[in-house]
């Protein structure tokens, strides 16, 4: 991952954070839900860890929460 895109993925993993908790899942059920490990959706919301995704898991996990991909990505009002 660049570092210079590191707060970007630190705030995409907030909002994923943000949306799954809003639908009512734990990591471990939109990890099993989305058929990955369980411990992935937690690397991609902790913020020390700051990991990279591609468009692809960022699709699927739009659709599993039935939440637009724009939305994980519109940074305007944090």
């Amino acid at each position: 991952m660049k570092f210079e895109h590191r707060d970007e993925y630190i705030k995409l993993g907030l909002k994923i954070s943000y949306y799954r908790k809003l639908k009512g899942y734990t990591q471990e059920q939109l990890a099993e839900m989305m058929g990955k490990d369980t411990s992935y959706i937690g690397q991609i919301e902790a913020p020390n860890i700051a990991k990279a995704i591609s468009m692809d898991t960022l699709f699927d996990i739009a659709k599993t929460l039935g939440v637009p991909a724009y939305k994980f990505l519109d940074f305007e009002d944090d």
